[in-house]
């Protein structure tokens, strides 16, 4: 009786110790805002948290006129374009930078920073100017509407182009984004205009040889291969392996030694033996 006294005693004890050291879980004041859009073939990522006005005037006095603001509240916000971009005219490379802002009354300064790992902006002895990896300068407008929660988003979305816009209190600042689709869809069209690539002819051809289906095919699929990629010995390989299969036994030996002859130019000691071993059968089937 007195253990099992004794065992209640310390339950209530460990919950009233759990209960006075549990954690209460409130609303953030600035919540976390993620957001992905794709513009053209690109796609944006969009991370940063979001404070609110709540009757305060914002710009010129919470977030001071010409100093470097982290764009949000508690960590760095960040963007990460996943092709290169052209911001506001400046080019700047595929990649994930923390968005600072210098804000002004009639213009802001924008911030692409490559280190994203500062809460907030980095300190002055931190701040590094190889680092900063675009920097432009974007008129500031005023707005009619008042804009409670900061707000960062894309708008104005078009096949290879888009603005990234920052909204708060009656603020708007807009940056312009222009992505390079053109040359990525023409070169894909070319591509398939091209027909199959010498990766995808040789694939198939070695599928047919290996599965032992058509033979004549697996050959035509396999020269298409070599006149679109030029010899490899590893093809040319392949190459005589079908035309053993269909009795080309000297054309067969021809190929195995040109593959030969590529594989010892490359320092490859496998294609060679089992070359010559191909070879030494195939002459004794002619």
């Amino acid at each position: 009786m007195y253990n099992y006294l004794r065992s209640i005693t310390l339950f209530a004890g460990l919950l009233a110790f759990t209960a006075a050291h549990a954690q209460i879980k409130t609303p953030a004041p600035s919540p976390v805002s993620k957001s992905s859009q794709e513009i053209g073939l690109t796609k944006v990522e969009i991370e940063y948290s979001r404070p609110s006005a709540k009757g305060r005037k914002i710009f010129g006095d919470l977030v001071p006129f010409g100093e470097m603001w982290r764009t949000g509240a508690n960590a760095s916000s960040k963007v990460t374009f996943g092709d290169d971009v052209k911001v506001a005219g400046q080019d700047l490379k595929a990649g994930s930078y923390a968005l600072y802002t210098i804000p002004g009354e009639k213009e802001w300064t924008i911030i692409f920073y490559k280190n994203t790992t500062f809460w907030g902006v980095p300190e002055p002895k931190d701040y590094k100017e190889e680092d900063v990896a675009a920097k432009v300068v974007v008129p500031a407008t005023m707005m009619g509407d008042m804009v409670e929660t900061l707000t960062i988003d894309l708008n104005n979305l078009r096949n290879n182009s888009a603005s990234l816009e920052i909204r708060w209190e009656r603020t708007r600042v807009s940056i312009p984004l222009v992505f390079d689709v053109d040359s990525r869809v023409m070169a894909d069209i070319k591509t398939q205009m091209e027909g199959p690539s010498a990766n995808t002819y040789y694939s198939a051809a070695r599928y047919y040889y290996e599965e032992k289906k058509d033979m004549k095919q697996a050959l035509e699929w396999v020269n298409m291969s070599l006149s679109k990629g030029g010899d490899k010995f590893w093809i040319l390989r392949l190459k005589a392996n079908i035309q053993a299969e269909l009795g080309m036994y000297k054309d067969a030996i021809a190929t195995a030694e040109r593959s030969t002859a590529l594989a010892k130019a490359e320092g490859n000691a496998d294609y060679p033996r089992m070359n010559e071993k191909s070879i030494a059968e195939w002459k004794k089937k002619m």
